[in-house]
């Protein structure tokens, strides 16, 4: 991974237990592995929100609209035509 070995790795262990003492080791073993187990807790937590936000929501409802105008065909308009118009008559 980082070009450690064997003989390497050896030698951090041997270092790490005369800095810390064997009766220090399990707590500091301990700490180390609840620190990790966190940090892989905190990345989860942030790739669901993250596919939370980019992920497509729910679909709105459907609006139905009732009263729409519809555009004037040919027959509206001969209709229309035909008609006597009210508003001229109101204004007289």
């Amino acid at each position: 991974m980082f070009g450690l070995g064997v003989p390497e790795l050896i030698v951090i262990l041997v270092v790490v237990l005369l800095i810390f003492g064997p009766k220090k080791l399990p707590e500091l073993g301990s700490f180390i592995g609840r620190s990790l187990k966190d940090f892989r807790e905190a990345l989860d937590q942030r790739e669901q929100e993250a596919e939370e936000k980019h992920s497509p929501a729910e679909k709105p409802p459907e609006v139905i609209v009732t009263a729409e105008p519809s555009a004037p065909t040919a027959e509206t308009a001969e209709a229309e035509a035909a008609a006597p118009n009210d508003k001229t008559k109101a204004s007289s």
